[in-house]
């Protein structure tokens, strides 16, 4: 997938029309493995906090242990739909260090 097709549909999630933004979310979400190193960036860089949230949505389906850190530094996070993203994400690797964190994340009272 080419970084021009990734820019553009980062410009069209900051559009004011929902139609604009939703088509391309649904294009990211369908790419997002393929660009889940610009997601991370993107995400990390956001101070949006609904771009933010999708964001880290498209990351979650993205299923990469790239992400394994954005999750774990996002159940702390005191924005509930952050928080619900990224224990999602986590979910989503279905792997041995994602159930580890989830784990200590419960244990420290992070989430139920």
């Amino acid at each position: 997938m080419s970084r021009r097709r990734f820019d553009l549909a980062m410009q069209s999630m900051r559009e004011k029309d929902p139609r604009v933004r939703e088509s391309a979310f649904d294009f990211l979400r369908e790419h997002a493995d393929a660009y889940v190193e610009e997601l991370i960036g993107e995400f990390t860089a956001e101070q949006d906090r609904e771009l933010r949230c999708w964001l880290l949505e498209l990351v979650a389906e993205a299923r990469s242990p790239k992400a394994l850190d954005v999750f774990r530094g996002q159940l702390e996070s005191p924005d509930e739909s952050l928080r619900f993203w990224a224990v999602r994400g986590l979910e989503m690797l279905d792997s041995r260090e994602a159930e580890q964190v989830l784990d200590q994340a419960r244990a420290d009272g992070w989430i139920a």
